[in-house]
């Protein structure tokens, strides 16, 4: 749950199907988020963003005048710090990795129980994964391999020096799928402190989520 003190989940919702949107802007406010603007195809999507800011944008893939592949793109390169979720009734490997190789936090299938929507989009602004370990695992291995092209928007090509030892300790298990229960567990740390890490991890990286980190961690060479 949020604290209360703390500002309200800012979203972006980009669907070509207004009974979507409107489903999703309700189901979204129920739960105390902030839906802060509708986008009806990808170019508007883009424009939204750039004009909005949002903390979250949940994108479909297939939409008209520059589809949600397209959209995203451009959104990362020009907006790295906004939190990409796809939606999609195609459960396509295909897809997932093409969208977490251009930036996605992960992705939702339009079947989803709905009240796992609110729950995803908390987590996405707060950086954390929304691909379960073998999922995220199959996604990053599907961007490292050389039959998928590189797609810009790439992270950052930061020096790897400029990562702390344990930063880089805790990154290298962000990309077997740790969450942060799990790395203080292993690295005998507190949770708060794992936390601090992951953030600054972000920062230095000029990633949105733990997604992206590890797509940075695996095109640098950090991972195996």
């Amino acid at each position: 749950m949020s604290d209360m003190n703390e500002p309200p989940i800012r979203i972006v919702i980009a669907d070509d199907h207004g009974v979507v949107r409107a489903g999703l802007r309700g189901l979204l406010a129920d739960a105390g988020l902030d839906v802060v603007g509708e986008a009806g195809n990808g170019r508007d999507a883009v424009e939204m963003v750039r004009e909005l800011q949002p903390d979250v944008l949940l994108l479909d893939i297939r939409m008209p005048d520059m589809d949600g592949l397209q959209a995203l793109a451009a959104i990362k390169a020009a907006h790295p710090q906004v939190s990409v979720i796809m939606l999609t009734t195609y459960a396509n490997p295909e897809y997932l990795a093409r969208a977490v190789s251009l930036g996605a936090a992960g992705y939702l299938s339009k079947e989803t129980d709905p009240h796992r929507i609110p729950r995803a989009v908390r987590a996405a602004a707060e950086g954390d994964s929304l691909l379960d370990r073998n999922l995220l695992r199959a996604a990053l291995q599907d961007v490292s391999a050389p039959s998928l092209p590189v797609v810009e928007p790439e992270p950052a090509a930061l020096p790897a020096k400029e990562l702390t030892e344990q930063e880089t300790v805790i990154l290298k298990l962000i990309v077997e799928g740790f969450n942060n229960d799990a790395i203080a567990d292993a690295l005998s740390i507190s949770r708060s402190t794992v936390k601090t890490h992951v953030s600054h991890i972000f920062r230095k990286l000029n990633v949105s989520d733990r997604t992206q980190a590890a797509v940075w961690a695996m095109r640098h060479g950090l991972a195996n």
